[in-house]
């Protein structure tokens, strides 16, 4: 991927006799020069100034994949920027004169000695009404070991440990940031293609939704999805696998959809888990949350669950909710 290496004035300005580094809120010391961190928009329309997006999580996640993506989707892509210099390049994408419409920036832990101002500089950004999201690149332990290994190369903060030691301190250092995380995109089980088809699903459309939500089906005997901000379990209801000539049939067969909605309190439970969600989905309009991610288990994620997806997303595209579904497990048998 390019690197775009924003670099700060600090020219004078002639009609006040004062630097740029004097009209603005904050500075930070780096290698004896000072960095702005503060944005100066005056006289700027608001319209101009850029759409941000940072990408962050889990070395070894998919930050470098989720950042080429948004990269041939059209965004200006700053790998591994300073945290400190993220109010500066937004500003200068403000006065590019439209030129740089949205802007993606890389923070990860290769620049760990700038990563404290990280939370300064987004209360920054809030405090100017920049729009800014947080995508957030998670994976279990396993996946990122076996990631590490088959490249053959160390973990950023491992120092003379163990990679497992450099990926826990890399989740404490990263404990927060997860939690204020606009998107968490969990990347244990999916390859590149589809990281970026999740990536293009999110930010291809030309006007951004209120709103997305991914209803997810599962199976617990597989593990909880790490990325689901809803969990509901699908085994209160007889399981299909039981009925033998339903058994080799998946949740998208309407015969087994059927079985699933015959059940006693099966329609029951879409009709106020939809009601559920409504009432949480206006919530998270109203604190600016644009994705939720619906997970529905059962014991393999084959049946139950996935009839019950598909009600659920249906219910919720009906409602103007711009749903996707995924199947995480089905098929693993």
């Amino acid at each position: 991927m390019t690197e775009h290496e924003p670099r700060p004035t600090a020219d004078r300005d002639q009609a006040h006799g004062e630097t740029r580094e004097d009209q603005r809120q904050h500075a930070v010391q780096e290698d004896g020069a000072q960095v702005s961190t503060g944005i100066d928009t005056a006289g700027v329309p608001d319209a101009a100034i850029p759409e941000l997006v940072i990408i962050s999580g889990m070395s070894g996640a998919g930050r470098s994949t989720a950042a080429k993506c948004l990269e041939d989707l059209g965004w200006f892509v700053v790998d591994n920027l300073p945290p400190a210099l993220i109010p500066t390049m937004v500003e200068l994408g403000a006065r590019s004169q439209g030129n740089v419409a949205r802007i993606a920036v890389v923070v990860d832990v290769r620049g760990r000695r700038f990563f404290d101002n990280l939370r300064e500089s987004l209360a920054d950004l809030e405090a100017k009404h920049v729009t800014r999201r947080i995508v957030f690149l998670e994976s279990s332990d396993d996946a990122l070991v076996r990631r590490f290994e088959s490249v053959r190369r160390p973990h950023p903060l491992q120092g003379d440990g163990r990679i497992v030691d450099g990926i826990a301190a890399e989740r404490e250092l990263l404990r927060e940031l997860r939690g204020d995380a606009d998107l968490v995109i969990d990347t244990s089980s999916l390859n590149v293609h589809e990281l970026r088809a999740k990536m293009d699903a999110q930010f291809a459309g030309e006007e951004e939704p209120e709103l997305r939500a991914t209803v997810m089906s599962f199976g617990f005997k597989y593990g909880l999805p790490v990325d689901a901000d809803l969990v509901a379990d699908m085994r209160f209801l007889p399981n299909p696998h039981w009925v033998p000539e339903l058994r080799p049939y998946t949740g998208l067969n309407e015969e087994v959809a059927a079985y699933v909605f015959n059940q006693p309190g099966a329609k029951e439970f879409l009709d106020r888990y939809a009601e559920l969600l409504r009432l949480i989905a206006a919530g998270y309009r109203r604190e600016g949350k644009r994705y939720v991610t619906v997970a529905i288990g059962c014991t393999g994620g084959k049946h139950r669950s996935v009839a019950m997806s598909e009600k659920l997303a249906a219910r919720l595209a009906a409602e103007g909710v711009e749903t996707v579904v995924v199947h995480r497990d089905m098929g693993r048998e």
